[in-house]
């Protein structure tokens, strides 16, 4: 019993250590040129001048495997897009729009008779959820965006320009 109670202490301070120890920040006037994400490893990497400054651990859509075909199919874009908008006034805190659906998804979405949805963006948590901080990232939680911290989108929001481009892989 004693040690089941140890171990289990043990494991909520290492779970603590981690929601509390700050992540490296971008380096200091950082502008991000591109980003490329790669689903199957829950990971977005930031470029400035063609170099990596820093990776994120992402959450996806809650249907992860795949292209986004239709709206509500619960699934992020797969292809190459632009960051085509900011919003500092997001439901889930600040977001930085992405622009699907380009003619390909349309057309797609036209096939299988459905719209193809859009609103697609990187975003932070929700004010109700913004206490899973770095938890989140456990879950593919969002409606086929890219889910980052608060603290993650307040440096992104900052550091990518409109305009620059986002690969999306599988």
């Amino acid at each position: 019993m004693k040690l089941l109670i140890g171990f289990s202490l043990l494991i909520l301070a290492a779970l603590a250590l981690y929601y509390v120890y700050p992540e490296r920040p971008l380096p200091p006037h950082c502008k991000i040129d591109r980003l490329v994400v790669y689903k199957s490893k829950h990971i977005m990497q930031a470029y400035s001048k063609q170099q990596l400054v820093k990776t994120y651990a992402i959450a996806l859509g809650g249907n992860p495997v795949g292209p986004k075909e239709y709206e509500g199919d619960e699934k992020t874009p797969e292809g190459t897009y632009t960051i085509n908008d900011r919003n500092p006034h997001s439901v889930c805190y600040k977001n930085l729009g992405i622009s699907y659906p380009n003619a390909a998804n349309i057309r797609r979405a036209q096939q299988l008779n459905k719209p193809p949805g859009g609103a697609i963006k990187i975003h932070g948590l929700s004010p109700k959820n913004a206490f899973l901080g770095k938890f989140h990232r456990y879950f593919n939680w969002t409606n086929g965006c890219i889910g980052v911290t608060n603290q993650e989108i307040d440096e992104l929001y900052t550091a990518v320009a409109i305009g620059s481009p986002i690969v999306i892989n599988p």
